[in-house]
């Protein structure tokens, strides 16, 4: 099977090294000067799991795509789907899977649109990975997992060929029968999350010290609202877990959007929050809805600076 990975940073990076050092049929598509730094440095990753320095990485750009790959493993920010989608065009064939490990619902619809629903998987990510200031890939936790499967539920030669590629690979690679169940419930999460901290400028531990574990409670409950509504209620203990790890006292979790703003970075303020409420209707979702002109508000300022 050859595998393009689109990007080496903290995902593509993590998921594509770890299946090259097991002598899968791996090129990442990269940026110049990330294939420059590869080149020099080779792909080098820090984790709890085990080191590795990979010193001869294939690496393409998106000008010198000459062929078709099996399986295209997608993880970019959602912010820069549209890009990635032009760069990998040209890999993407009658045979091609699409991978997506990207957070909400809204890159399925467009992914769908430009290579047909056909070729693109359900597909989730569990991980917490960076680059550092020399491009080395530092993993922060223990998780490390992938999630896969057909969106109708079913299994076919392409998910067991998938779990063939990912085997041995050391990262959990697990086929499911209800990706779209844990998708949303992933969603549920993030949103909780990002929603809170950002609304909030600090730590879960800063929320419970200000008294105000109710956002919390509140934002879990309206993004329940939405995913019950389209048909992916979380389950009693999925909700259970989102409400023990955001309600912690001390706690120093913070979301990867609030991270984002706090380094006046872009956010993916729409595809995770404002595609959310686009789903939830007619419905009143107060606290989604302050988050999100929050949201928008930071990303105009920002936009002004920029300008």
């Amino acid at each position: 099977m050859r595998i393009l990975a689109v990007g080496a940073g903290g995902v593509g990076g993590y998921f594509g090294g770890r299946l090259l050092h097991v002598g899968r049929d791996v090129t990442f598509l990269v940026r110049p000067a990330r294939s420059t730094l590869l080149a020099k440095s080779g792909l080098r990753i820090r984790s709890p799991h085990g080191d590795l320095g990979l010193p001869a990485v294939p690496t393409v750009t998106a000008d010198a795509i000459a062929s078709v790959y099996d399986l295209v493993l997608l993880s970019c920010k959602a912010y820069d789907l549209e890009s990635a989608m032009n760069d990998v065009a040209p890999a993407v064939g009658p045979g091609t899977t699409i991978l997506p490990l990207l957070n909400g619902m809204r890159h399925l619809d467009i992914l769908d649109a430009r290579f047909g629903a056909e070729r693109v998987l359900g597909g989730e990510c569990k991980i917490s990975a960076v680059l550092d200031a020399e491009g080395c890939v530092l993993h922060l936790n223990r998780v490390h997992q992938i999630s896969f499967g057909e969106r109708d539920g079913t299994g076919n030669a392409r998910t067991l060929a998938l779990q063939e590629a990912f085997a041995n690979a050391n990262f959990d690679a697990v086929f499911s029968a209800q990706i779209l169940q844990e998708m949303w419930e992933k969603w549920t999460l993030i949103a909780t999350g990002a929603g809170a901290t950002c609304l909030m400028r600090g730590t879960i531990g800063d929320i419970v010290a200000a008294n105000a574990t109710e956002i919390v409670t509140g934002l879990l409950d309206e993004c329940s609202a939405i995913a019950t509504a389209n048909g992916h209620p979380p389950s009693d203990a999925m909700r259970s877990w989102i409400h023990s790890i955001f309600t912690a006292p001390n706690s120093s979790l913070t979301a990867s959007m609030f991270r984002d703003i706090e380094a006046n970075a872009r956010i993916e303020g729409e595809h995770i929050i404002g595609d959310l409420l686009a789903r939830g209707g007619d419905g009143s979702y107060p606290l989604l809805r302050m988050v999100h002109a929050h949201l928008r508000s930071y990303e105009a300022r920002r936009a002004r600076q920029l300008a």
